[in-house]
């Protein structure tokens, strides 16, 4: 038997036809923690007016407003398409931001990038092309700036080891010596991969 957590968080049991549902009634309960666990990184945002939402590292009230824009502690979005709306500023909002800190990092590790993607992916953070494209997904704009600049140094470390190997690691910790809590800390993120 499996289990799967869908996006909406409905679960899904696949048992073979001889399995009765008791049997899969016990397997469920006996893997509760991971139900609940998973579901948890399936949450929704509210986009709702009055609710407050995290971006770049700090809170926002959303309210209406004509377009999408932040001004002092206000993200505006528009009556309609608030979803698309908000994706497309968090595209603009991570190249900014993310353009910034490889452009920081880039100097002070002697790595050269050639240029920066900004994506809608779900299952990773970034990534690196052997053309030395750099990729990061628009989501990266629900991290704080701790976590956005770990994932900047990893990214560029890729442009000089294009693995995950020990020279790699060094790479990343000669800048951040306290990269594996950061990398834990990313965990607590997954529910940003899950959601719009």
């Amino acid at each position: 038997m499996r289990l799967s957590v869908q996006r909406d968080g409905r679960v899904v049991v696949y048992a073979p036809q001889f399995v009765s549902d008791r049997e899969a009634e016990n397997f469920v309960a006996r893997h509760i923690r991971w139900i609940e666990s998973r579901q948890s990184e399936r949450k929704k945002i509210s986009l709702a007016d009055g609710e407050r939402l995290e971006v770049c590292g700090k809170l926002y009230t959303v309210q209406t407003g004509a377009r999408a824009k932040i001004e002092q502690d206000t993200l505006f979005l528009p009556q309609q398409e608030r979803e698309g709306t908000l994706i497309a500023l968090l595209k603009r909002l991570t190249r900014e931001r993310m353009e910034k800190l490889l452009r920081l990092y880039s100097e002070r590790m002697g790595c050269q990038y050639s240029c920066l993607r900004v994506c809608s992916a779900r299952g990773r953070w970034g990534s690196c092309s052997g053309k030395k494209t750099i990729s990061f997904t628009f989501r990266t704009a629900f991290l704080p700036d701790e976590l956005a600049e770990y994932l900047a140094v990893h990214e560029l470390s890729h442009t000089k080891e294009m693995n995950h190997g020990k020279r790699f690691w060094a790479l990343v910790g000669s800048v951040f010596p306290d990269y594996l809590a950061r990398r834990k800390a990313l965990k607590g993120y997954l529910w940003a991969m899950n959601i719009l």
